[in-house]
């Protein structure tokens, strides 16, 4: 069965200038997604892009013709589909969805050590939160660890099987 899920992909700032722009903050990697015409989702409703300016980091809302009704915009946050995000964001080789790697089996040597469950971004870049397979916790080890998403890491990604294949993951699962 196929979840729809949905995802914070970014949120309305202030307003700019005098024809009810807003600023744009993005929660994605992937800006291509806002296209003119595209409806977004919102706790408000639907609204629809009339413009937008990725370098500038600006958008215009159909109706919102003013910074007076544009400011009621200010904070709302915008979600999209997982179905939305596959048709809106085209994946390069070796790119997955955040969502597609949450759940993966972290497997190394053929030794299952934990669940993705979560995937952090921090300053140095992107972390696995992997929890710990139950057999491992129950020797003494970590209920979870971080795991650097990188290629000195991650050997293989099968989203089909739901599987990472990673080197040293479990010298840094033993030194948690």
């Amino acid at each position: 069965m196929h979840k729809n899920r949905e995802f914070l992909v970014a949120q309305f700032g202030k307003t700019v200038g005098l024809k009810g722009e807003l600023k744009l903050n993005l929660h994605t990697d992937f800006p291509e997604q806002f296209k003119i015409g595209r409806v977004l989702k919102t706790k408000r409703g639907e609204l629809e892009i009339e413009r937008y300016n990725p370098k500038r980091g600006l958008i215009k809302i159909v109706g919102y013709d003013n910074p007076e009704d544009a400011k009621i915009l200010t904070n709302t946050l915008i979600y999209s589909s997982e179905d939305e995000t596959r048709e809106f964001c085209k994946l390069d080789k070796g790119q997955y969805f955040w969502f597609d790697l949450i759940g993966c089996s972290i497997l190394e040597e053929g030794e299952t050590l934990g669940i993705v469950k979560e995937i952090t971004r921090l300053p140095q870049g992107d972390y696995f939160l992997i929890e710990t397979d139950n057999k491992l916790q129950e020797s003494g080890l970590a209920k979870s660890f971080l795991l650097p998403y990188l290629p000195n890491f991650v050997k293989n990604v099968d989203i089909e099987s739901k599987t990472i294949e990673v080197y040293g993951a479990k010298d840094i699962l033993e030194a948690s």
